[in-house]
This record gives C-alpha cells, structure tokens and sequence, in this order.
C-alpha cells in the first residue's frame, strides 16, 4: 500500500465523482482523505485540509462547481499555491481553469468508459497496480452502502431502471442535493427522505436530477408514480418480474411481498415514490434493509415514516441560470426582475424562459406579467412539468374544495391578506358575528383550525409552521386571478373576519407586540375602502398604533388618512369608527411634525364628541387630553395647560386615581407645569404618577417609562442629578429591551444620559454611549438629521474633555458643515457650532504648543 495520503478536493455538485474516485483509489492501494468520510462536524476545515497536506497530495476534481466565486476552493488555492507541486488535477468535465491553474495538466476522466477512466485516474496519481488482495473499506458512508463493489463511474446507469428522462436544463439545488445523498448514505438502516413542497417548486425535478447525479451508487433505481396508491402495487409488481423476486405473472399483492423481502437483503437500491400525498397508504409500500427510498410529496407530514426535507424557492442565482440554461437570452436587470416577479418558482420561471425562447421579448414579457399574470402562468407547460402553473394551482384548489370546503375558504381568505405565515388557530372561538357559516365551522374551535391547517398543508397550497399558514406570493396571485366577482367578495369578507379574530389587543401593550409584529402585514394588506365592518377598521386602526409605538409614523399615516377617508365617505363624520380614526390620524399628524393639521382634527373630534357623549365620556376625555399635546406643540401653553388641569380632575372623579388614562393625563401635565417654571410641582406629580403606573402597568410599560425618562429630567433640574442617572440609566436598559435599540425614545434616552454622565464626572463612559448613540442616530435618521447633528456636537465636547481633542477637531468640523447645509449659516445651532470649532481648535493648539 502507498504511504501517500491523497486528500480529494471536490465541490459539493460533484459529490458522486469524488465518491468514484476515492473508491478507485483505495482499491488501488492508496491512502485517501474525504472531508465528509473523515471529518467530525465542528472540525475546522481549513486545519483539517492543512494536516492532511502535510501528510500527503492534493487531488482536485476541476468542473465549473468547482470554480465558482463563492466555493471555498478560492481560499483553498490561495493558501495553497505556495506548495502548488503537491496539487495533482483531473478533469470530470469539460471546464477551462483560472489562468493561475492553466500550467497544471489535468486529464480528462468524463467521456470514457469505466475501465478507461479508471486507468487516467491512476495514470495521473501514478498509483501502483491493482492488488492481489481486496482494499480495506473506510469505516463510515462507504461501508454502509453494501455490495460487493464499489460505485460505478458516475454518469453510468443502472442495470434495472425506469427512470424518467432527465432534464437537460436542471440548475442550481446543489447544497440540497449533497444533504440528501449525506442523509440517505447515512442512515444505519432503510433510508427514506420526503421532499415535500408546494407544487411547481421542483420536487419531481429535484428526485430525478438526484437519481441521475448519484446512479453509480446504485444497481437498481426504479420510479414509482405514487399519487393514486391503488396504481402502486402493479408497478412493484413489474420490478419483481424485471429482478426475479417474483414470476410474471404472480398477482400484485403477492409479488409486492416478495419484492419487499427481495430488497430487503439487497443493497444498492433506489426507489423513488413521486407525488405520494397519504403517508399512512404508502407506509405498507415502504421496504426495510440498506436500500434507499426517495418520496416528493406536497404535504409535510411524513415524520413517521420518513424523514421530511422541506424544497422552497430557488435562490436568486439559482432563479437567474434557470432562465439561461432553457434558452433565454437576459441582461442581468431583465433576470432579475423575471426572476422576482415570478417569486423565483422554478415551474413558473421554466414557463417564461419557455415563451421567451418562443420569440417573446424580456421587455413584452414583464409588461404581460404586470397585465395577465394569470393568464401568461396559464400558457402551456414545459416539458418537465405536467402542468402550467395557473392550471397546478385551480387543480389543487378544486381538489381541497372536495376534501374540506372550510380549508379552502380559508386559503381563498389567506389569498387576499399578506404572503407572511398568518396565525389561523389564534382565530379559534374569535370570529366576529358577521362571519360565514362555513369558515365559523371551519375555525369555530382550536382542533377545527387545526384539521383545516392540516387539509391545506397536505395539499401542498401554504407552508406550515406552528399553527400559521403561508401563501407565497404568486400562488396568491394565481388564486386572486382565478376567483369570480362573488367568490372575491365572500374571500374579502372571510379575510376581514380572519383579522378581527386574529386581533392581538391592546397595540400599547408590550405584551402584544410579538403577536402584533406578525399579524402587522395583514392587517396593511386590506385596502380601507374595502373594509365593511367596525371590528376589521379597529385592527387596522390598531396595527397603525403599533406602528407608531415602534417609531414607524409615517407609513401609519398613510394607513391612518386613508382609512379616515373612507370612513367619512361610508359612515359619516359622527361614526364612532370616523371619530377612532380621527384620534389616530391626529397623532400620525403630530409625531410627523404636523401639530397644526393634528389640533385642527382633534379640535373637531372633541368638539363632536362632546355634543355626542358629553363632557365626562371617557372618549371625549381622550381628545381633550390629545388636543391639549397639540396645543402645547404649537406653544400654546395657558390653553394646554388649563386644559389639561381640568381633564385630569375629571379623569380622577370619573375614572379613578388608578386609571391608565388618568396616570397618563397626570404624566403630561406634569411636562407642562415643569415647562411653564413650576418643577417642583412636576418633580411631585411625576413621583406620584411613576409610582402608581410601576404599580399599576408595570415598570417596562412604554407610558410609565415614559414618567420615568420625565422624571430624571426634572430631578436634575432641581439639583438631584446623581438621583436623575440612576433613573435615567434604568430607564435606558429598559426601554432597550422593550423598545430596541433604534427606537427614537431610546436614543432620546441615551443622548440625555450621555449628557448627565458627563455632568457626574463619568467621562469616559459619556463618551462610550455618546458614539453608540451617534453611530445609531446615523444609521437611523442619516448624517444630516437635527438630532443626529446635536448628538454630534456634544460627543465633541466629550471628546475633547477626556483628551481626544484631535478626534473632537474632526467631528466640530463634520457637524458644522452639516448644519450649514441644513439650515443655513446665520441659524443660531449653525453659530453655535462656529464657537465650538473654534473653541477645539483653541484646544488643539495648545495642545500641540505644550
């Protein structure tokens, strides 16, 4: 046996010839190192393949795969040209190296049959003759694999097959093709794998490529069409007479017996179930022993008879060479709009590259995808496919209708929301009173939402995760195309349903956020004008409010003014849905800047609400507290404040010291009267109220650490500045956790704190937050926002105050010329910044004078 350790170097797409080879040279004589043969997971690969260097050669297996940017074999070549006489190359296709390989002379393996290719092989390495004795066989995959011989050189058939024919234009799916050969080839019995998926996302494809890539590892491979299991045992049958398990002839059910027993001793056998949907009608069909069994399926619900691995979408680049290798001719613009617009779905991009190879230009064929996607998705099919994808979608739909009308009302209802995992079991017992009869019956209870989930999953329409259900955007787009005017209308109704009974709650409460971040892109999906009932406009309402606690106004506004519309023009400017929207919009208004266009709507909303309910509703109270914000914004402050004043003693006699409204009107006033001179008022109010609200809402509500940013304010203006960190620090971690760090109260928080630390003593730590404060103002609100400049301009003073005056010089200097172009040079914040250039720059050189 050779001393020499041939380290094989291969990309994951060429996983079968490095398998050939390495077999090859084993029963040759020679030591052989395979990454996946003989590594651990967690082993570093780079010291791995280094060690392995050290003791012996390099063989590396050239293809395209193995040349492309984002293999590691960039690095791997880097690092090794400085011992470039250790690298031994062959060829496995036909493929041109990078120019630093070219001297290398690399034999061609491809295109020869087993023997000859075997001699290159062993001719290049310069291995010594076949020995008289039988090689040892490595402990780990290729053991596993059974049979008296090795692998047949890759791209060599079977003897006894039926596989379909192989799609010349297959791409891409190469890291799912490495995992499934890694997981079939690892079990230490039967493997099974279930490919499941939605339709046209290339499972069939996906099982033939691999049949095709990995046929030298297998004596058998036979295609069984699985989707009617009554078809299953004929076709069993057949491969029993074909292997001689069986006489022609023996009755089905007999012959599937014995073919069973059969593979069961066997080794080196591949059958491949496609399109099976009943887990439990195809458990009987499924053979033990160290064969391997493939499945592709649209449900995901195969754990206990296989191992389920789920196929998506194709990847961008994997998208953009789909459409290539069929024959398309695109710029890389016009491949990647297709290839997004067709939500990278490997049947509806095999359908474009097809009509464009008919003569249909890139340009032509966007504007039909814009105009009739339906109908360009219903536009034959390739040959690969057995349907278009328009057709594939309206087939499923119908065949789920008969299965479980409620499931399918609920896809078509899911067909109009958002293409996000929506949450249909949180639904159970919630439905509003105007909900239909069937989707009450479907999602009525818990177990009823969940047999509805499992309907639809197994017809492969959504993707299923924890009770949610996901449409993907162009199955969307294909059943909102398919539906008649009053099937649209009954889906618009039963998705506004969905929602109201999806409604996290209270969009001010922490508590709910997670539930609201999910259900967020649903409730924006709906267009306002086409909401008909109170409960769907709340949640949109709502979902808005979420928004602008999470710092979002702006696209809350746009919701927000919308649905205000709408509302006036169907309900009235008196509706109480008008009156909600009205108070939303109005604080959309204000935390966009516009106070003015926010008091004149408040103003009408508490004008109407007053004549409505009167002065001590609790809603009329609500704008009046809102309107005074306003009020004060716009720096009228006696009518802020007198309003406020009396709205809190009406709060406290109609609802009580304790209510949350009432804390928070006491929270504002207490803004005001430390505005208007009277702190030592505000410090008491203000430690009142945060006690109450800690109690009360909790110490992490966003209204009582709102109180509590207030209050630190207020004790430093009063002397108590040490007091005012303290809270001020708490308050910055906590608001950290509930908020995030990008949160504009947040950061607010942070530059105040900054602020404080540095007025203590703490220098170095005023510093340290003032650049994470600086560098997420950046990030968050651009170079240029007023904030962003101030955070800036105080930094510098930081800066230069513990010694880094030459780093303070820079920053003046970049916060000057930005509040320049912001607002001009004779602004008072521009000047300001003037003195303190000059000022660091007084510092500088003395500096550098001492």
């Amino acid at each position: 046996m050779s001393d020499t350790v041939w380290f094989i170097s291969h990309a994951g797409a060429d996983r079968a010839w490095a398998e050939w080879i390495a077999w090859q040279l084993m029963d040759a004589g020679h030591r052989v190192e395979l990454d996946y043969w003989d590594w651990g997971a967690g082993d570093n690969f780079i010291l791995k393949m280094n060690a392995a260097l050290e003791r012996g050669r390099l063989l590396a297996l050239f293809s395209p795969a193995y040349f492309e940017l984002e293999r590691f074999t960039t690095p791997e070549w880097a690092a090794k040209m400085a011992v470039q006489e250790k690298i031994v190359p062959v060829r496995i296709v036909d493929t041109i190296p990078p120019p630093i390989l070219r001297p290398l002379l690399a034999p061609a393996l491809f295109g020869l049959d087993d023997h000859d290719a075997r001699e290159a092989l062993l001719r290049a390495v310069a291995g010594p003759a076949r020995p008289g004795t039988p090689p040892p066989r490595p402990q780990g995959m290729l053991a596993r694999m059974g049979g008296g011989s090795g692998p047949r050189l890759p791209g060599s058939l079977p003897r006894v097959r039926n596989l379909p024919a192989r799609n010349a234009a297959f791409t891409g799916r190469d890291s799912l093709l490495v995992h499934l050969r890694e997981a079939l080839a690892a079990g230490q019995r039967v493997g099974v794998q279930a490919l499941h998926g939605r339709g046209g996302v290339g499972k069939t494809q996906l099982a033939v490529e691999y049949a095709y890539r990995f046929a030298g590892e297998y004596e058998l491979a036979w295609w069984i069409a699985a989707e009617d299991p009554a078809l299953i045992p004929d076709q069993l049958a057949a491969l029993a007479a074909r292997i001689g398990a069986a006489p022609t002839g023996t009755l089905p059910a007999a012959a599937v017996e014995l073919l069973l027993g059969e593979l069961g001793e066997r080794s080196r056998w591949l059958l491949v179930f496609d399109n099976a949907e009943d887990p439990d009608a195809l458990a009987s069909f499924l053979p033990g022993g160290p064969g391997h069994v493939l499945i592709t399926s649209r449900t995901p619900h195969w754990h206990t008879h296989a191992v389920p691995l789920d196929v998506d979408t194709l990847s961008r680049t994997e998208s953009v060479a789909l459409l290539r290798a069929q024959g398309a001719i695109l710029t890389d613009a016009d491949a990647d709009h297709i290839s997004a617009t067709l939500d990278d779905l490997p049947l509806a991009l095999a359908q474009a590259a097809a009509l464009l190879t008919r003569g249909l230009s890139p340009a032509d064929l966007k504007e039909e995808l814009a105009a009739n996607l339906v109908q360009v998705m219903g536009q034959g099919h390739p040959p690969s496919y057995p349907t278009a994808l328009a057709a594939q979608v309206r087939l499923t739909r119908t065949r789920l209708e008969t299965d479980h009308p409620g499931a399918a009302a609920v896809v078509d209802a899911l067909a109009l929301l958002a293409p996000e995992p929506f949450p249909l079991t949180t639904c159970a017992s919630h439905l509003p009173d105007q909900t239909s009869t069937l989707l009450k019956e479907t999602v009525g209870s818990r177990l009823g939402a969940v047999g509805a989930v499992e309907r639809v999953a197994r017809h492969g329409l959504t993707r299923v995760q924890g009770g949610t259900l996901q449409l993907h955007r162009l199955t969307q787009d294909m059943l909102k195309g398919q539906m008649t005017s009053p099937e649209h209308d009954q889906a618009r109704a039963d998705a506004e349903a969905l929602l109201t009974a999806a409604d996290p709650g209270d969009a001010s409460e922490p508590r709910f956020w997670p539930a609201w971040q999910v259900l967020l892109p649903h409730a924006l999906a709906i267009a306002p004008t086409r909401l008909t009932t109170s409960p769907g406009r709340d949640v949109v309402r709502r979902a808005c409010w979420y928004l602008m606690e999470r710092g979002q106004p702006r696209p809350a506004r746009e919701r927000l003014q919308q649905l205000y519309d709408t509302c006036l023009q169907q309900v009235g400017p008196d509706h109480v849905d008008t009156l909600w929207a009205a108070n939303d919009l109005a604080r959309a208004y204000a935390d966009t800047q516009d106070h003015e266009r926010a008091r004149v709507l408040d103003e009408d909303t508490l004008a109407r609400r007053r004549r409505l309910y009167g002065d001590d509703d609790s809603d009329t109270l609500v704008s009046a507290r809102n309107l005074a914000i306003w009020l004060w914004a716009l720096g009228r402050h006696e009518e802020a404040l007198a309003l406020d004043e009396k709205t809190l003693e009406t709060r406290r006699r109609v609802s009580g010291a304790e209510h949350p409204d009432t804390l928070r009107t006491a929270a504002g006033l207490a803004v005001e009267l430390a505005e208007v001179g009277r702190v030592e008022e505000a410090v008491v109010l203000e430690e009142e109220t945060l006690e109450v609200q800690r109690r009360v809402m909790g110490s992490e509500h966003p209204d009582t650490l709102n109180t509590a940013y207030n209050l630190a304010n207020r004790l430093a203006a009063v002397g108590r500045v040490e007091e005012a960190v303290v809270l001020e620090e708490e308050t910055l971690e906590r608001r950290r956790r509930v908020l995030g760090e990008d949160h504009p109260d947040t950061l607010i928080t942070a530059y105040n704190l900054a602020n404080r630390l540095a007025a203590v003593g703490r220098g170095d730590e005023a510093v340290v937050l003032g650049e994470e404060t600086l560098g997420a103002r950046r990030r968050v609100l651009g170079l240029e926002h007023p904030d962003t400049l101030s955070t800036a301009h105080n930094l510098a003073i930081r800066l230069a105050a513990v010694g880094r005056v030459d780093e303070a010089v820079v920053l003046g200097e970049e916060t000057l010329e930005g509040w320049r172009r912001v607002l001009g040079s004779d602004h008072p914040d521009t000047l300001e910044a003037v003195g303190l250039l000059e000022w660091l720059k007084r510092q500088q050189a003395e500096g550098e004078a001492f």
